[in-house]
């Protein structure tokens, strides 16, 4: 089976988690529009949310300008989707050519998962050392992608050496847990330290910062896999929303971090002198004063002047200066080798 990361090629995640609101039509619409936009995954978030939250938690009062109901536990069942209609969204990544992902928060959640055949699972910066719950995500032998904020070196290295000893297709990504992340946060030098600590696995990125900069830099430090959030409309409802890319700066995005590699390409030396402005407006050595033969050429008796046809070029005064000169020369003469 064919790696789906890989260290060449960039693979970008937009990250739906529940901007959706709940809402199947509009998670459809989340499918369809970054799948154009160029996501190579599509990622949702899956909660058995009485598993999840003890009592207390799941019945707390929750008043944020944020709220889908007045309990915190009423408001997350309030954004999960319909687990029976999973296998249509499934259905519409495979048409759009993208894989269908999730995030797994709890154990059942997972299994119901693993029962659809999910194609990629990612665990959240939450879960970074949760070792119950990520030897059986391990087991699943599926794609797994591992975020690491706030986790520390021991809880990286310990979920990392468990999922490798189920599976090899795993990506780790530098993450910052600030909801947004401001830009002085975001510690992206710690991209080169996981290529270096990790260099079996495909590193990668993923930050909450409101703006597409950061992946062009996280890819010179040698991330491949990007996951940005995402949403339909910055202005939505919900706390995940501000920060999200819209469809044209998720686009953006792709784009400029494919850009990044080409930009170091050198230009090809023979095209170095040749570009169209050079032969429209470059200009050709002339005698600025009466040189006579034998007299050498020197920076006191040379210009340059622009003419239809470029003759030699004065970047060129390096081969002539210094050399005597074979026949007499009027001021505004041609000057050849």
């Amino acid at each position: 089976m064919k790696s789906i990361f890989s260290k060449e090629q960039p693979f970008f995640i937009a990250e739906v988690g529940q901007n959706h609101n709940g809402d199947f039509e509009e998670a459809k619409k989340y499918i369809e529009t970054f799948s154009a936009c160029g996501a190579n995954a599509v990622k949702f978030q899956t909660r058995d949310n009485k598993y999840l939250f003890a009592k207390e938690a799941f019945e707390k009062e929750y008043n944020s300008e944020n709220a889908y109901a007045p309990t915190y536990g009423a408001h997350r069942e309030k954004l999960e989707l319909d687990k029976k209609k999973y296998s249509e969204l499934q259905k519409l990544c495979k048409k759009n050519n993208t894989f269908f992902m999730s995030t797994p928060f709890d154990e059942p959640s997972l299994e119901f998962l693993i029962s659809i055949n999910i194609d990629i699972i990612k665990i959240a910066s939450f879960d970074v050392g949760n070792l119950p719950l990520i030897d059986k995500i391990g087991k699943s032998k599926k794609p797994v992608v591992l975020s690491i904020g706030g986790g520390n070196s021991k809880q990286i290295d310990a979920s990392i050496k468990l999922l490798k000893k189920y599976n090899s297709e795993i990506s780790v990504l530098h993450c910052v847990s600030e909801y947004p992340c401001p830009y002085q946060r975001l510690g992206l030098s710690n991209i080169s330290t996981l290529k270096k600590k990790y260099s079996d696995l495909v590193v990668g990125s993923s930050d909450h910062f409101n703006g597409i900069l950061s992946g062009p830099i996280a890819y010179m430090l040698g991330a491949r896999v990007f996951e940005k959030h995402v949403t339909l409309n910055r202005a939505s409802k919900g706390t995940d929303h501000s920060f999200a890319l819209e469809p044209n700066g998720f686009t953006r995005f792709i784009r400029d971090i494919k850009r990044a590699p080409l930009m170091l390409n050198e230009k090809p030396k023979n095209e170095l002198g040749n570009e169209p402005v050079f032969k429209k407006l470059g200009k050709s050595l002339v005698a600025s004063k009466k040189i006579k033969v034998n007299e050498k050429f020197t920076v006191n008796n040379l210009t340059g002047k622009i003419f239809n046809t470029v003759y030699l070029a004065v970047r060129r005064s390096n081969e002539i200066i210094g050399k005597k000169a074979k026949k007499n020369y009027e001021i505004g003469d041609i000057i050849d080798l």
